[in-house]
């Protein structure tokens, strides 16, 4: 099954914390953006995979195509249009949630994009899967209106549709709330993906605001099946839904998830790390495991596992993309309890 990801690349420009990166004159970049991550993980477990979005005419441009395609994702379909790429600055050992993160992503190339530029249809063509992210629609009005230009040509063409819900506060700055974009969006899904407060955020899904008190596994996992239940009952062409859990505590941090359907839910094992090299692309890589699985029809427990131990594994890995093998993934799957 060919895969397309649909989404901006970003350069994540790495500076060390408390103005180290000033004495060390170094400001390390990684090539990455949520789609390009799951791509990435898609490729590296062997699955054929095309990736769009769009970048200037330029020699960096030239430089990103050729480090794509040598990881084995088609870049042919990028979009050579506009005059920058979008960046964003974030202190090493922090992740996106974090009040530090600095976008630079004004006027890049792919928030120019609007519908009628592309051609979706011809595109498209030999794929059977189409995935994309909030990140997107988060960005302006056009972009919003493209993925859902988007969306009606990989339905028409009968591809399965998935979607992460990744919610940034900080990017959603046009005038409109989410909850007035992302539900016309997330009706053209198949599997939808991310946190019972995410959804909460960009679907208007309920949400018990006191939830963290006296929190427990079995009331967050409950939580995600009420959210689950809602998301399907709202949008009936969605047939999964996955939640993610990812808590940082005093002696380290533990993960684990769930992913339901309208018959039932499945847990996946928990991990424990009390080190994190990078929380960067985890989620990316939880969303390519569910795609991996899904495409190779995997059971539903063996899909949340294998999405589990793949996220696990790149809190380990520096940059913004995994490069886990399958065979260390299901090495980390071992790990989980």
């Amino acid at each position: 099954m060919k895969i397309f990801c649909f989404g901006e690349l970003l350069l994540r420009i790495s500076p060390a914390a408390n103005g180290e990166w000033i004495k060390q004159a170094s400001l390390p970049v990684f090539v990455g953006g949520a789609e390009l991550n799951v791509a990435t993980a898609l490729a590296s477990w062997n699955q054929e995979v095309g990736y769009m979005t769009a970048l200037p005419d330029n020699t960096l441009t030239t430089d990103i195509k050729n480090y794509i395609q040598s990881k084995n994702i088609d870049s042919s379909p990028i979009h050579i249009s506009g005059n920058r790429i979008g960046t964003y600055y974030l202190t090493q050992g922090a992740d996106l949630k974090s009040v530090g993160v600095i976008y630079d992503r004004a006027y890049s190339s792919f928030s120019e994009l609007k519908p009628g530029i592309i051609n979706w249809e011809e595109v498209l063509k030999g794929y059977q899967w189409f995935h994309f992210s909030a990140i997107s629609p988060a960005l302006n009005q056009q972009v919003a209106d493209l993925c859902e230009e988007a969306l009606i040509a990989a339905s028409k063409l009968g591809l399965k549709i998935s979607v992460d819900l990744n919610y940034r506060s900080r990017l959603w700055k046009y005038g409109k709330a989410p909850v007035e974009i992302m539900p016309k969006l997330a009706a053209y899904c198949d599997l939808i993906m991310g946190n019972i407060w995410s959804a909460a955020e960009l679907l208007g899904t309920s949400i018990d605001a006191d939830i963290h008190q006296n929190a427990s596994k079995e009331k967050y996992l409950s939580h995600a099946t009420k959210t689950s239940v809602e998301i399907m009952s709202k949008f009936p062409k969605c047939e999964m839904v996955a939640n993610t859990f990812r808590f940082d505590e005093a002696d380290g941090l533990k993960y684990y998830a769930s992913l339901n359907n309208k018959n039932g839910q499945w847990v996946s094992k928990q991990f424990f790390t009390n080190s994190v090299v990078d929380k960067i692309g985890s989620g990316d890589c939880f969303m390519g495991g569910l795609i991996y699985s899904s495409v190779n029809k995997q059971s539903h427990q063996d899909t949340i596992n294998f999405a589990a131990a793949a996220a696990f594994g790149k809190l380990q890995e520096m940059g913004d993309a995994t490069t886990q093998t399958v065979a260390a993934v299901l090495e980390n799957l071992k790990h989980g309890e």
